[in-house]
């Protein structure tokens, strides 16, 4: 109750809004992303002198808009850029091409707004029982969870396990390009000065969907193809909210569990909760086809990762992502020290802030669900005006991060390979999950192998890692397993049917 009056004051309700809503424009710029609209508004919160609670409110506001945010770009025009939005893209576009890019980006909102929710509850509730869970992830676990998160993979391959075994091995080979991160030498650089900070991943992420969407709108328009579905209704049906409320539920717990593990973030909630309803679903679902789940468990679980991150961040002092990176920046700019101690040091600061995520929430649903409308009707935009703006939008979010030409050449490049992976059917999401966790994958093999003399066995050792690499297995036997049984099915079935019975009935 402390909390709410803190966060229904007028200055705070008022940065609630302007956060969310800045979150908002940011998350649809690819490129731009929450991360420079924070660092950038951090000396401006010094300026003006606000308390500390306040400033929060107003930054972590741009925080979890911007995962909304980004959801716009990547429903309608398959340009994501944040790698947890990539697994949006897969049945969120899938639906704007048939006509359904508005029940959507409702669903968006109503599942972003379901796991943000649930998953501030769990911070109140949970905050100090999860950040003491947290730290019993050591280097091994860490390492055991990146390995289910690929295996994981196997459900984004369209039933084809190689294909997405090699769409994860070139988004990890291109992980390892840049320097060593033990000695520094450069690895896979060929002698490129702009190389040696490794991948962009907007660079990559834009150049594999936003260029190669563009160049099979080309293909298509030229072919005489239709390039995008005309929109139909805008909101989304209650039949279709009742369908996902399981799927929202789970994802948001997932999500957020997720999101507590320093350094996990929303990347791989997301994948995790969309693979998850996948096989849940079995043969009943459209994954990958439109299937309105496969927005919700993602949205769902990236916006409760965002959330969950807060705990170590505020109980424990550990940023879990380049975003938090920058909170903590803050929170020690004015004099805060996160810790276990926070909570009874400066109560009016953490329950301040709890109670701001959930008015800014609201503010999210209420602003953007009656805007749904006018987000759609993007793509009455003529195909002349649209395809140049889709590439000019590419071209301008990768030039804005580095003013570098080399980008844009680079860019261009993994649009020609997007587009050629598209037409061989090759999955394009294990290829950014490859490359933002690869990094993080190598760090604790690293950690884990130094710490024990080089002994292999220390990543099989603890529960927590032997139930990761269980349920690795477990996630790749799956699709294999699923086959057998359908076609056994499949054949009692067919032995069950009378002779002379037309197949197709």
């Amino acid at each position: 109750m402390g909390g709410f009056a803190i966060a229904l004051q007028p200055l705070n309700l008022g940065l609630a809004l302007g956060g969310v809503l800045v979150g908002t424009f940011v998350g649809m710029l690819p490129g731009i992303g929450p991360i420079n609209a924070i660092a950038i508004l951090i000396p401006v919160t010094f300026a003006t002198g606000i308390p500390p609670e306040s400033a929060l409110i107003l930054l972590v506001g741009i925080y979890y808009g911007s995962q909304y945010g980004n959801s716009i770009s990547t429903i309608l025009l398959n340009v994501p850029g944040t790698a947890s939005a990539v697994v949006t893209a897969l049945d969120g576009y899938e639906m704007t091409k048939q006509g359904r890019g508005g029940p959507a980006l409702a669903m968006s909102a109503i599942s972003s707004f379901v796991g943000g929710t649930l998953s501030i509850f769990a911070l109140v509730l949970f905050a100090p029982v999860l950040a003491e869970w947290a730290i019993r992830f050591g280097p091994a676990e860490y390492f055991a969870l990146m390995i289910f998160a690929f295996s994981a993979l196997s459900s984004f391959s369209g039933g084809s396990l190689v294909r997405g075994l090699v769409s994860t091995a070139l988004g990890l080979g291109l992980a390892t390009v840049g320097l060593d991160p033990n000695s520094a030498v450069p690895r896979y650089t060929f002698g490129q000065i702009e190389l040696l900070d490794g991948m962009d991943f907007v660079v990559v992420t834009i150049g594999l969907f936003a260029v190669s969407e563009v160049l099979q709108l080309l293909e298509d328009t030229k072919g005489g193809q239709q390039t995008a579905a005309a929109y139909g209704r805008v909101m989304i049906s209650a039949k279709e909210l009742a369908g996902t409320t399981w799927t929202m539920l789970r994802s948001s717990g997932l999500g957020f569990l997720v999101g507590v593990l320093p350094g996990a973030g929303s990347t791989i909630a997301s994948f995790l909760a969309y693979s998850t309803e996948e096989r849940i679903a079995g043969t009943s679902g459209r994954f990958g086809q439109g299937d309105i789940r496969g927005v919700a468990a993602p949205e769902a679980a990236n916006n409760a990762a965002a959330n969950g991150a807060m705990i170590p961040l505020l109980t424990l002092g550990v940023p879990g992502s380049g975003t938090t990176a920058v909170l903590l920046g803050a929170l020690l700019g004015f004099g805060v020290t996160p810790g276990p101690l926070l909570i009874q040091e400066q109560p009016d600061l953490f329950w301040g802030l709890a109670a701001s995520m959930y008015v800014g929430n609201v503010f999210l649903l209420l602003l953007n669900l009656p805007l749904v409308g006018v987000f759609v009707k993007a793509l009455t935009l003529p195909r002349w005006f649209l395809i140049p703006g889709v590439a000019a939008l590419a071209f301008v979010a990768v030039y804005a991060v580095n003013g570098s030409s080399f980008d844009l050449m680079l860019m261009t490049m993994f649009g020609v390979v997007g587009y050629l992976m598209r037409k061989m059917d090759f999955p394009l999401a294990p290829v950014v999950l490859g490359l933002v966790l690869g990094p993080l994958m190598e760090k604790n093999l690293r950690r884990a192998m130094s710490l024990s003399g080089g002994e292999v066995n220390v990543l099989f050792e603890s529960p927590i890692a032997i139930t990761l690499w269980a349920l690795a297995l477990a996630s790749l036997a799956a699709p294999t397993l699923l086959r057998m049984w359908t076609r056994d099915v499949v054949a009692e079935v067919d032995a069950a049917v009378p002779t002379g019975v037309p197949d197709e009935l």
